[in-house]
């Protein structure tokens, strides 16, 4: 899940490759420990929070995307890929404040969401190590890292994976248009409307799939998963893999294209 704020307030200086590639990484290392987490707790074995719902999960998830913006406000808390091809497809010139759009920095954001995403995942696991090694059910091991849907047809999870992810970036871009028109969005409720946003997705449109929303989100923790030495963990599912990948990214894509027209 998740995604930016170019809509927070943030220093007209450029912003080096560096200072992006830290932020990213970091902002969505903060999206994943607190997203993984609330799920984990949610669905693994002796946790206090066990049985606490959809609900839970998506209020999760949406206050991991808030923290996430505001710890990456530095380069414009994108977050996801997702968003990031939706800003490039937008024909934005900067994807943050001080930072031009380009191919070195396109990669830089990209690259930076997935290692965010992976030691994300690794961090939840090890605040939950105990309740791995007690859970039986291989599906609740892996669910705290990936998602999955829950009627198996390829090209339907990948078209709600593509429509939850249209929405989620459409919003975004119009909420930076809001912006740049001289509204009244920005400075502190810069995360807020990005995590709402999140939170409505996962009660409305995230029961099929999970709403993963973000390639980032899924692949990063799913190699986590692959990697680290869970007990009875059973298989990563790759063969479902692709969806959370592929879906959000034409999502992604698509948004920034309608937006032209539109903003």
């Amino acid at each position: 899940m998740s995604l930016p704020s170019v809509i927070l307030a943030a220093p007209a200086a450029s912003t080096s490759l560096g200072q992006v590639f830290a932020s990213e990484v970091l902002g969505t290392a903060f999206l994943i420990i607190l997203g993984a987490g609330v799920v984990a707790n949610n669905i693994l074995k002796g946790n206090k929070g066990l049985g606490g719902g959809w609900l839970m999960i998506s209020w999760g998830w949406a206050l991991g995307v808030f923290a996430g913006v505001i710890v990456a406000a530095k380069s414009g808390a994108h977050l996801n890929p997702a968003v990031t091809l939706g800003l490039l497809s937008s024909g934005a010139e900067e994807y943050a404040p001080g930072v031009a759009v380009s191919f070195g920095s396109t990669m830089t954001y990209l690259a930076a969401e997935l290692v965010g995403a992976f030691l994300g995942a690794v961090v939840a696991w090890l605040a939950y190590k105990q309740h791995f090694d007690a859970e039986e059910s291989q599906a609740a091991k892996l669910g705290v890292f990936s998602t999955g849907p829950q009627i198996r047809s390829y090209a339907w999870n990948l078209v709600t994976e593509v429509i939850a992810t249209f929405v989620l970036v459409f919003a975004i871009l119009a909420t930076n248009a809001i912006t740049k028109s001289g509204g009244e969005w920005p400075g502190a409720l810069g995360p807020l409307p990005v995590a709402l946003i999140v939170l409505a997705i996962g009660v409305s449109l995230g029961g099929p799939t999970g709403y993963a929303i973000n390639p980032a989100r899924d692949l990063g923790p799913r190699i986590a998963h692959a990697i680290l030495p869970i007990k009875g963990k059973g298989s990563s599912d790759w063969s479902y893999s692709w969806v959370p990948i592929v879906g959000p990214i034409v999502g992604g894509v698509l948004a920034g294209l309608a937006s032209i027209a539109v903003f």
